[in-house]
Order: structure tokens, then sequence, then C-alpha cells
């Protein structure tokens, strides 16, 4: 399986970590695009580097190279997650406006018809980003912010992380074992 991961400057860099850890543990192929930003909020917020999150893929890319291959509609894979996802990059997603590599690969995924798995980072939320993330849910995005549950009891915050990080495996079609199914026991 070959996914397009992107990560933005928006808070929440720990997803976008356990995420690149559980692909890779998976022998995903994995094509990640870095903001400007994306670099220097994971350093605030888990003392990584980009170099760190970097080593999780199997290929990287500026997100001013428009010339990679993600792109263009001829790479094929099967879903690209923008994770976490600024409200900038949602608009810019939302109106067709790529300006950068993550715009642009994701404006691709949508008019190839394949899977877009957005986490948007905000909190109280605005008309304005209710209105973009309805747009994309139109198109066929699966809008995901990171909102824990609670049935499984989490623990810890890697408890809660892996939850979001379990249901985007889900939605790619990648089996899991970070959190316990619904009414299953819990190990």
């Amino acid at each position: 399986m070959k996914i397009v991961v992107a990560v933005t400057g928006a808070t929440g860099a720990v997803y976008a970590v356990r995420l690149l850890e559980a692909l890779k543990g998976a022998g995903t192929e994995v094509h990640l695009v870095l903001s400007r930003w994306a670099g220097e909020t994971l350093r605030l917020e888990t003392g990584l580097t980009a170099t760190a999150l970097e080593e999780l893929a199997t290929c990287c890319y500026q997100e001013n190279d428009l010339a990679a291959p993600v792109a263009s509609g001829s790479f094929p894979h099967q879903g690209m997650v923008v994770v976490p996802c600024s409200m900038k990059t949602l608009a810019g997603i939302a109106h067709g406006y790529a300006a950068n590599l993550i715009m642009r690969a994701a404006d691709v995924t949508i008019k190839e018809g394949r899977k877009l798995i957005l986490v948007p980072r905000e909190t109280p939320l605005s008309a304005i980003h209710l209105e973009n993330m309805l747009t994309m849910a139109r198109l066929g995005a699966v809008i995901m912010p990171p909102m824990p549950a609670f049935y499984y009891r989490p623990q810890t915050v890697d408890d809660v992380v892996n939850h979001l990080v379990a249901r985007i495996l889900d939605h790619l079609g990648l089996e899991q074992d970070l959190v316990p199914r619904w009414g299953l026991p819990r190990k």
C-alpha cells in the first residue's frame, strides 16, 4: 500500500509521529510532505526534529516542490492523510488553492477520487472552519478531528493518540491493534 502523509504546522504533531510509526510498522510505502512550520511545531511539542519524522517515511518532499511525484494524478496511491491539518491548509484545499505541495497533492487526491483524510486542529471552530469542513465532506473527504473516545478507558496521552491513529488506519483499510474494538475486552 502507498499512502501520502502531509504534516502542517498545526498543533498535534504527535498524531503525525504515531501515524508514521504505525504505517512503517505495517510495511506501508509512505510519501511524506512537511510544511515549513511542521518541523518547528514538531520540535516544540515533541522534542523531535523533522529529520526524525522523515526517517519514518519512504520518500520525503519539501512543501514548495510542486514537481514532486505526489503533485500529479499519474502518481498512484491508496490515500492521503493531512495530520494535523491547519485551518489555512483546510481552506486552501477546500477552495482549490494549490499554493504548496500539500494543497496540490490533496487537490489531486480529490480529483482522482482517492481517499483523503483530514485531521483538523482548531478549537473553537468558526463558521468559516465549519463551512470549509462541510465543503470537503461534500467532496468525499473524511473529516476526522482528534476527539478522544473514553469507552476503552484511556490511561495516558499515548492511549488517546493511539485511538485517533487507529481510526485513521481503519479508514485506510489497514489492520490495527493500537486500541480495542467496541465490546472487546481490553488487553
